[in-house]
């Protein structure tokens, strides 16, 4: 980020600045925190993904700014830190939707289809909507 000519670093506070990250936060401005995905559970995944947190008020006794649903701020820090002032770059929000990778090949598909194989999917349609093997409605067995 490039203010008139001086390069601004983004802030990060780390699990133990939890007194230092209450007194800086800006309410109602995002905050990050970054995920390590489990390659082994969600090999499909982004290594990693970044999630935004919205500090919008403060909680009544103690004062520390909290989210929308009441997540206090040094709690936030706590269990999920570091915190970044801005979103980190190459990463996807995790609420975003991933990159489709099963997705249909699209119009530069040249692919020819032989009367066999027109056949067999033609037997795979009438199979399927044949109503005396379907499963019953609201059974689980087949």
């Amino acid at each position: 980020m490039k203010k008139t000519g001086v390069l601004i670093m983004p802030k990060t506070w780390k699990p133990g600045d939890e007194k230092r990250f209450a007194r800086e936060i800006k309410i109602n401005k995002p905050y990050y925190i970054v995920y390590k995905v489990n390659q082994r559970m969600a090999p499909w995944e982004d290594k990693y993904l970044y999630s935004e947190f919205v500090f919008t008020k403060r909680l009544p006794f103690t004062g520390t700014p909290c989210t929308k649903y009441g997540t206090a701020a040094d709690h936030v820090l706590r269990c999920f830190g570091p915190v970044h002032d801005s979103p980190p770059r190459g990463m996807r929000n995790i609420a975003e939707a991933a990159a489709s990778v099963g997705a249909p090949l699209g119009n530069n598909y040249e692919g020819l289809l032989d009367e066999a194989e027109i056949r067999g999917i033609e037997k795979q349609a009438a199979q399927a909507s044949d109503p005396r093997n379907r499963r019953p409605i609201r059974s689980w067995r087949p």
